[in-house]
């Protein structure tokens, strides 16, 4: 059976809407490229500013700093970059644009699905132009390919994760630039109380405990064990999350979709019935 024929059945019809919606974002990439443009400068900005700038001034023990960067800086531009998927739904319906698939003989999954599959792709982008700029300052990967390539699919499995929770959010909402106010106000405590640019040892106790917790610091422990970024001599993080990282930010992702994506499709009823 070709790909075409089946594609072509009627139980793989969100599937082959979902496609066609992520090829008309895609697209919208192509259109306007400024949107991609200013994905990527944020993460270039933050590895040259911690790199060069605050580089030099924090230690981590038994590595290169910009090498213990660079996991962070991955994390946290993914989940950046999943806020896309909140705006773009947003912006959808404030222009109408749900309305007008829903006249259309279409699958009612196909708008999430598009959306959020596009912004995969464009998260990978981001991730190839990040990898160079990181290869640039001095970041070095030390461990096979295939672990390297396991670091990399975690992190956009992580961004894809919360693509479908920042769906909810721009579901709920009336404007994206709402969306734009509240990922910050959740993504800011996320990304910085945790292990993305030091260590969580010095923390006080339960800054401590929400970080060795903290998704973000399982996904970014994990990507620096994949990356062969830390160093065997060093102590293991006592926290059982952070010494099984890469389990821990499977179960986070599965966790999250399990919820997430219930909650979208249910949203979306509802939006597009506003």
């Amino acid at each position: 059976m070709t790909t075409e024929s089946m594609l072509a059945n009627p139980a793989f019809k969100p599937l082959r809407d979902g496609i066609t919606v992520a090829r008309r974002n895609l697209i919208k990439i192509k259109r306007v490229p400024d949107l991609l443009v200013f994905t990527t400068l944020s993460p270039i900005m933050f590895v040259l500013l911690f790199a060069y700038v605050f580089g030099s001034a924090i230690d981590v023990p038994g590595v290169s700093y910009r090498e213990y960067l660079m996991a962070g800086i991955f994390t946290q531009t993914m989940l950046f970059g999943s806020t896309l998927t909140g705006y773009g739904l947003a912006e959808d319906i404030q222009k109408g644009i749900v309305d007008r698939f829903r006249s259309l003989p279409m699958a009612r999954s196909a708008l999430l699905v598009g959306r959020t599959t596009s912004d995969l792709v464009n998260n990978v982008i981001v991730i190839i132009v990040m990898s160079v700029t990181g290869l640039i300052v001095g970041w070095r990967i030390h461990s096979s390919p295939l672990e390297a390539l396991g670091g990399f699919a975690l992190l956009l499995l992580f961004a894809y994760a919360f693509s479908w929770v920042f769906a909810v959010v721009g579901l709920s909402v009336r404007s994206p630039e709402v969306v734009n106010n509240a990922s910050f106000i959740f993504i800011f405590p996320l990304t910085f109380i945790a292990n993305t640019f030091v260590g969580v040892t010095d923390l006080p106790g339960p800054l401590k405990a929400f970080a060795e917790w903290n998704p973000v610091s399982a996904v970014t422990q994990a990507a620096r064990d994949l990356f062969g970024n830390t160093n065997p001599a060093v102590p293991q993080p006592d926290a059982w999350p952070l010494r099984h990282p890469v389990f821990t930010s499977l179960a986070w992702v599965v966790v999250l979709l399990i919820v997430s994506v219930p909650l979208a499709v249910n949203r979306y009823k509802k939006a597009a019935s506003r």
